[in-house]
This record gives structure tokens, C-alpha cells and sequence, in this order.
């Protein structure tokens, strides 16, 4: 099933008899957009972690591209393309927008930095850089020290340093959030955008963005998967509206 990019089977993970994640079985279809959902304490992020291999699961087999990477650690698991954004602020403060992209770029080469590097290299790495600054709109912004960009454009530059990595699949936590409505906006047409030809799996808060760009979406409460489907399917399953209590139309823009 090739069309299948990553898989979970009965992902389980227990801490000292607290299960954060019953059990979970998950697909993600390659170029789709894929959003986890779910209340607060739903296991999100410990799913989000357990992928990744920053937590080991309890139980349970994660297969990406048919291939069985339970057991890898970390790298391993970014070598092959899987790579989390946003889980920190990827980026470093006082160097330039353009110098945080190339890092990116140098990382996936193998090797951190390339000081010894010809000046010619370094130039090619600035294309490329500036390329990828240009698909997430901030081509302008090449010289600017990161420190002085506005919140919702770090988000972008995290986007394009992840993409500097060349994922293959790109997990998103709260890409969104902490953010006024022009910046959820711009980065949700950015998501949008840079998903062509890519995969992205991403834990969101806002259902307005998820409503928008997601092609399918997992419900998770208690660690369990609740509901699954599209937006207008999961938005009217009346588990779904019980989990997400607190006002009369709890999946409309909810946070």
C-alpha cells in the first residue's frame, strides 16, 4: 500500500500506569494534509513524540513507507525524512534569516558546519536558501537578524529550514498557535502551499484551520482515536461535539 506513507498499529504508551496513547492506529496518506486533533490531555503531543522516537513506545509497531522503524532513535528517523517542526523555536536569534536556512541545508549534508568550505559552496547554499525564503515569502527578509522578525514570520522561517532538511513527511505541533488572526492566516496559506507534492501531519488547536487546509483528521480523547474522517464527517459526530463541550457549536473555530 504505497499510497500509505505512515503507519501506527496499536501505538501504545504508558507512564506508570497512566496510558497517554490506547492502542492508536493511524494512516497517513502520502500528500495528504492529516490533522490530530482532540481536547487538551488527549495524547496529541505524546503521540506527536512517540513518532519522532523523543518517547519509546509501551507497545506497538510505527511502519513508514512499509518499513518498520519502531525501534530507530531520533536521527535515524530524520535521516529517512521524517522531520518536527515547531516542537521549539527551531531557529537561532542572532544570526540572519538566510544564515538559519543554510544551516539547515549544511545539517542535511551530514555535517554541521562547513567553515572550511569554499566561498563558492557557501554561494550555492545561498541559492538555495534564498529559494526556499522565497517559497515561504521571506525572500525580503534574507539579511534580517531573526531576533527582529514578527512572531508569525519565525513560525515561516521554521517552515523553511524544516524544508532545507527535504522531508519527506513534516510534523507540525500547533503550527499555529499563540498567534493573532492575520499571522493564523499567513501561515495557514503557507502550510497550504508548501504541502504540494509534500506530506504534513500536524497537531492543531484552531478548527478554522484545520477545517481549511486538512484533508483528513484523527479525533483523539484519552489516548484513544475517537472519530476519524474529513472535516464535515468528524465536525458532525456527536462524540466528537460531547469531547469538545463548552459552547453550543464546540468545533467552530474552537481553540
Amino acid at each position: 500500500m504505497s499510497d500509505i506513507i505512515l503507519e501506527t498499529r496499536r501505538l501504545t504508551r504508558e507512564f506508570k500506569g497512566f496510558v497517554a496513547v490506547n492502542q492508536v492506529d493511524l494512516q497517513v496518506q502520502r500528500g495528504h494534509i492529516h490533522a490530530l486533533i482532540g481536547p487538551n490531555g488527549a495524547g496529541k503531543t505524546t503521540c506527536f513524540n512517540l513518532l519522532t522516537k523523543f518517547l519509546a513506545p509501551s507497545a506497538g509497531q510505527i511502519l513508514f513507507n512499509g518499513q518498520d522503524i519502531t525501534m530507530k532513535p531520533p536521527a535515524q528517523i530524520a535521516r529517512l525524512g521524517i522531520i518536527r517542526s515547531f516542537q521549539i523555536s527551531a531557529v537561532f536569534p542572532h544570526m540572519t534569516v538566510l544564515e538559519n536556512v543554510r544551516i539547515g541545508l549544511q545539517r542535511r549534508l551530514g555535517t554541521s558546519f562547513h567553515f572550511w568550505k569554499s566561498e563558492r559552496t557557501l554561494r550555492q547554499l545561498d541559492q538555495r536558501a534564498m529559494q526556499l525564503l522565497d517559497e515561504v515569502d521571506l525572500g525580503g527578509f534574507a539579511a534580517t537578524l531573526t531576533v527582529d522578525l514578527p512572531y508569525g514570520r519565525k513560525r515561516a522561517l521554521e517552515i523553511a529550514t524544516t524544508l532545507a532538511m527535504e522531508p519527506e513527511l513534516m510534523l507540525l505541533d500547533e503550527p499555529t498557535q499563540g498567534m493573532g488572526h492575520e499571522d493564523v492566516q499567513r501561515v495557514t496559506d503557507l502550510i497550504k502551499k508548501v504541502s504540494r507534492g509534500r506530506t504534513i501531519l500536524m497537531v492543531e488547536h484552531n478548527m478554522s484551520v484545520v477545517s481549511g487546509i486538512c484533508d483528513r483528521i484523527s479525533v483523539l480523547q484519552r489516548g484513544a482515536v475517537l472519530a476519524e474522517g474529513d472535516y464535515q464527517t468528524v465536525s458532525r459526530n456527536p462524540q466528537v461535539l460531547e469531547a469538545y463541550m463548552g459552547s453550543a457549536s464546540p468545533m467552530e473555530g474552537a481553540h
